[in-house]
């Protein structure tokens, strides 16, 4: 047996051979087209926000789960001893306040 190919099957090989260049050459114009580009940074960026969000949400929920923990006991009753002196500090910053903008009015 010989390797010697036909005139028809090299003329075969170089048909197919074409075609497939093509598919190539038709995939690489897809993704160079400035849409395709646009949309694909346009996903990544998408993705970078929800992912930065979410982490964003853990992060607030394990605060607001910590301070909350603070100021209520495992059966769900406010903690009076830390309430009390938070709430009295809260009206005494708003009765400063207040007071401040009194004296800027006059």
């Amino acid at each position: 047996m010989s390797d010697a190919r036909t005139p028809a099957q090299i003329e075969a090989d170089i048909i197919s051979r074409r075609e497939q260049l093509a598919v190539v050459l038709d995939e690489i114009g897809v993704r160079v087209h400035p849409k395709t580009i646009m949309d694909d940074a346009k996903a990544r960026a998408a993705e970078a926000v929800d992912r930065t969000a979410g982490r964003a949400y853990v992060a607030v929920n394990r605060t607001v789960s910590d301070v909350k923990a603070q100021f209520v006991d495992e059966d769900g009753a406010p903690r009076l001893e830390r309430v009390i002196p938070v709430a009295l500090l809260a009206v005494g910053v708003v009765g400063l306040i207040a007071s401040a903008k009194r004296r800027r009015k006059k």
